[in-house]
């Protein structure tokens, strides 16, 4: 340790502790979404194909250096982390975006353009990253950079050699998505690292295309130079490899005052209010950063109310290959869940004696399983009968409907449902997105008078029936698909079940014994 050591030299004075406030910007959100509307403007005109225009975050600063490069690598972890120390200042950053990468004769860059916000829920962040990927505006961004990028290459590679070998990859970091394209050159004679590191400045990721008339824009616009950002920070090896990262999600501490640079690439597609928008999401890290750190909480298990506490379900397994994600729904409302093979003795159901009879799906027809057989016998018992998708169509037929086969078959596919929120569907959206199954459907002009329709797919199929007067209710969809997770309506759905039918079956069974006692 060099602690204790002593020292020459001047002594950088501690920085100045300003007054404590929130992060602001150098730009209003309305300012910076009319510095866009200029920028289209320019673009119309043809004065330049993009522009990355920056708008600058700070906050007072007063804590030990370190102590908020640690904070980052936390908040932001990315391939270039730094601290760099100039006395009375400091660079301190997680970049995700290499500028230049030189392995002997073969240089490569990664261009990063297109952005969605990353939500920490895995099937939110699979839709932003669909929409990502479909985006025109996104996909034009990182095609120009990546064209420009590999016009800069051709200026001192060999002929034929630069080539893209990832088009549109998703990488994740702190609160954003991006796509990024990796390209690659091999160097020809008479040029090495430096000569690469040169024919790239400034990366077009940085200014936009083409890089002098982006670059004057961005010089009329902004409200301050911008100094280290969008610079390049890394190493050259004694054998002439470099491997360098853009500073990018950079903090710039400086007279105790924290600033943080973002930008937005702007395209004639751009709209100004989400450009504002995605600079504050690339900020996430830094806004992370800033929160004075928490203990680690244990994880946090959701506690739901155990509303199936004393219902008994009966499960009936129609050779189906989603039954025991069915049981676990239903086991997690606290009601207890006998599970049987189709087929079984109507006897068992006198001998187990259960609340709510449960028809799980199942592969080819109602009656290949005997379902229709089943719903009538159950209902017939007083017994409360919930299908899912064949159940659904069992309970049609068991009751005079006609089944018809879809022109396409709707397996593993998504859908939006409406319903009229009655009955299992109560205190749910009155839309929201299922995952269905199935190849046969209820036809409308055929179904029984006594079932009434209580949901609809967007495309006009029955998703949802129940009887007007029989304690008989059924969905098409599956309610246990990642499908229907969104909102937790799939196991919302499930406890409306056990909530309406375990209670009526509960209400039942008091009946008979205050039948009994006055027996």
């Amino acid at each position: 340790s060099t602690l204790g050591l002593a020292r020459s030299g001047e002594k950088v004075p501690e920085p100045p502790r300003l007054p404590p406030r929130e992060v602001v910007s150098d730009h209003t959100p309305e300012e910076y979404m009319a510095k866009v509307q200029t920028v289209r403007e320019g673009m119309r005109r043809g004065d330049y194909y993009e522009v990355v225009l920056r708008q600058t975050f700070s906050v007072p600063y007063s804590e030990r250096p370190s102590e908020l490069f640690r904070r980052i690598q936390v908040a932001s972890p990315s391939p270039y982390e730094f601290f760099l120390q100039f006395g009375d200042e400091q660079l301190i950053g997680a970049s995700p975006e290499m500028f230049v990468r030189v392995e002997g004769r073969r240089v490569e860059t990664s261009p990063i353009s297109g952005t969605a916000k990353r939500t920490g829920d895995p099937l939110r962040d699979a839709e932003n990253i669909r929409d990502l990927l479909a985006s025109p505006k996104e996909e034009s961004e990182l095609t120009m950079c990546t064209d420009v990028d590999r016009n800069d290459k051709s200026r001192v590679c060999v002929p034929g050699s630069v080539k893209v070998i990832g088009r549109r990859l998703i990488e994740a970091y702190a609160g954003v998505f991006h796509t990024v394209d990796h390209v690659e050159g091999i160097l020809a004679e008479g040029f090495d690292s430096l000569d690469a590191f040169l024919t790239h400045m400034w990366s077009v990721t940085m200014i936009g295309a083409p890089k002098k008339a982006a670059a004057q824009a961005i010089e009329d616009l902004e409200k301050t130079p911008r100094g280290w950002y969008g610079g390049a920070i890394g190493m050259i090896s004694l054998n002439g490899d470099m491997n360098t990262g853009i500073l990018i999600r950079t903090v710039h501490l400086r007279n105790g005052l924290a600033e943080y640079g973002v930008g937005a690439t702007l395209l004639y597609d751009s709209i100004p209010e989400q450009e504002e928008r995605e600079t504050r999401m690339k900020a996430t890290g830094f806004f992370r950063a800033l929160e004075k750190p928490r203990e680690a909480e244990a994880p946090r298990v959701e506690v739901r109310e155990r509303i199936g506490e004393g219902v008994k379900l009966l499960l009936v397994d129609n050779e189906d290959c989603f039954i025991h994600t069915l049981s676990n729904y239903l086991r997690q409302t606290g009601a207890a869940v006998v599970t049987y093979r189709w087929g079984f003795p109507l006897e068992l159901l006198e001998e187990e004696k259960p609340d709510i009879v449960f028809i799980s799906p199942g592969p080819g027809r109602p009656s290949d399983f005997g379902v229709p057989d089943l719903v009538r016998e159950t209902a017939a018992r007083g017994v409360p009968v919930f299908g899912v998708c064949l159940g659904l169509q069992g309970a049609v037929e068991a009751f005079g409907g006609e089944l018809g086969v879809l022109d396409y078959p709707m397996h593993g596919k998504p859908s939006i449902v409406r319903h009229h929120g009655t009955g299992v569907f109560a205190g749910l959206p009155e839309e929201f997105k299922v995952g269905r199954y199935h190849s046969l459907y209820a036809v409308r002009e055929k179904l029984p008078p006594c079932l009434e329709i209580t949901a609809e797919s967007d495309d006009g199929v029955i998703m949802g029936v129940r009887h007007k007067e029989l304690p008989v209710e059924a969905v098409q969809f599956h309610p246990e698909s990642i499908l229907t997770l969104e909102g937790g309506c799939g196991l919302r759905l499930v406890e409306n079940v056990v909530r309406l039918y375990g209670r009526r079956a509960a209400g039942n069974k008091l009946d008979d014994a205050r039948a009994a006692q006055s027996r």
